[in-house]
């Protein structure tokens, strides 16, 4: 059978009285629509619970399902001991559903459990579902990933096959919280994406909107500090080719933490809402608006990567490149993204090849295949990547912070042969002080060693 109905839900300790102490009674409207959303849940008589947990086992690049017959978890880690749940779980489910994943060459399954206890992402869900159930239902937990919106959607495809096959009535508790970063005395501080970004996300619930939330922008979910927006896409694919009806039945931001609680009902089939497709097809579109722009440092940056991951040999340097590439010799950054996040980044303070082309030539390669926090760049993601191309001035020494500005200076700080960069304009670095302690973060050099500052301007090229 399909998804019988599937909901957004936060996850907050304090909403329990145990844990709460009386501070529950500042968000009385989340515990009213939890319990409504879950009195409607269980009137469905489901077979199967799906519950998606940013608490539960996360890889960047691999979708934990829970294995075993059964698991239990207690609330001792927010001195509550005595509040326990205890689950069975549908272990012919989700080895069916894993069995799909693998089938499709999705990273998914049982591989490295390090906690079977449950986390409270996952119970705090059920807390509120067990008591109004008029039957036992099974319950499969799976873990989030670090994976792209259009992985998270597929997952919810197999989701709703597994469903499909098997026969089982099943409801999705899609588990996350909002913004973290609501409120300047909250436990995560003030942030201006946290309020946007719970506005948006609201309302694309509210609405069912899909396609509004998958192509949510990377760097307003990052700002915000969101917890659920994984799982909310993996719901929306256990909802594809659905007409769903949205309703938001609460929202709060009491603690500095955003609390939405959303019911989504399915009302039948409608292939028009084949929102996979559709996020496919937007992706690709905005891929070649972007080509369509390249200038000449980019475009060579671009191909200087797609032509070593497809050969494993370097490019020939062009015969038809600008002057200012061919005659100018100067230090530069290669900067990937994949899907609105860093994909790889590599670069030189100062010139070590003859000329800029060379320059930009080679440290692509670098960025795409030798930086040490992101594994190589496939063949299979050169279609989804996004190239920036800094330039770099001389730098120059200065004697104070105050000599900076973060939208116009990179800086280098350096004690001995340690040395850290960051360049100017980045997304989430607002001011001297935080620009500073990355770069010195990225030198490893202490907080209170002594250190040298240089700076540097660049021209970018997107």
């Amino acid at each position: 059978m399909a998804i019988l109905a599937a909901m957004a839900v936060p996850h907050p300790p304090i909403i329990l009285p145990d844990v709460g102490q009386g501070e529950e009674q500042k968000i009385a409207k989340t515990t009213a629509a939890y319990r409504e959303v879950m009195h409607r849940a269980a009137a469905l008589e489901p077979d199967t619970i799906v519950i998606t947990s940013p608490h539960a086992t996360m890889y960047s690049d691999y979708f934990h399902i829970s294995p075993g017959k059964k698991a239990m978890g207690d609330f001792s880690a927010f001195r509550a001991p005595e509040v326990q749940i205890e689950v069975e779980y549908d272990d012919v489910f989700a080895k069916k559903l894993a069995d799909a994943c693998a089938a499709e060459d999705l990273p998914a399954g049982f591989l490295g459990e390090r906690e079977p206890s449950l986390d409270h992402g996952t119970m705090i869900p059920l807390y509120f579902l067990q008591p109004e159930l008029k039957k036992p239902v099974k319950i499969v937990r799976i873990g989030l990933s670090g994976l792209s919106a259009d992985v998270h959607y597929r997952l919810g495809e197999l989701i709703k096959k597994t469903s499909d096959e098997l026969g089982r009535r099943t409801v999705f508790i899609a588990s996350g919280d909002l913004s973290h970063k609501l409120k300047e005395d909250g436990p995560y501080g003030f942030a201006k994406e946290g309020p946007v970004f719970d506005k948006e996300i609201t309302k694309d619930l509210g609405h069912a909107d899909f396609l509004a939330m998958l192509t949510i922008a990377p760097d307003l979910a990052e700002g915000a500090a969101e917890c659920g927006l994984r799982s909310f896409w993996i719901m929306a694919g256990a909802l594809d080719r659905q007409d769903v009806r949205g309703e938001l039945l609460s929202y709060e931001g009491t603690f500095g933490v955003g609390y939405g609680v959303a019911y989504l009902q399915p009302t039948g089939e409608d292939e028009a809402r084949d929102i996979g497709h559709q996020l496919a097809a937007k992706e690709k579109e905005a891929i070649q608006a972007i080509r369509e722009k390249e200038d000449s440092y980019v475009h060579l940056a671009r191909l200087s990567l797609e032509t070593f991951v497809r050969s494993h040999v370097m490019l020939p340097l062009p015969k038809d490149l600008p002057e200012e590439l061919q005659d100018r010799r100067a230090g530069c950054f290669v900067s990937i993204k994949k899907d609105g996040r860093l994909r790889g980044c590599i670069g030189t303070l100062a010139p070590g090849r003859r000329n800029l082309a060379e320059e930009i030539i080679c440290n692509a390669v670098a960025a795409g295949m030798h930086d040490p926090r992101f594994p190589q760049v496939t063949p299979e993601e050169l279609g989804r990547l996004v190239y920036d191309v800094d330039v770099l001035s001389e730098p120059e020494p200065i004697d104070s912070p105050k000599q900076l500005d973060v939208k116009r200076y990179g800086v280098i700080v350096q004690n001995g042969d340690r040395r850290g960069v960051l360049l100017p304009d980045l997304a989430g670095v607002d001011t001297v002080e935080q620009q500073i302690d990355i770069a010195r973060r990225k030198g490893n050099i202490g907080a209170r060693e002594k250190y040298t500052l240089w700076r540097f301007e660049v021209t970018r090229h997107v």
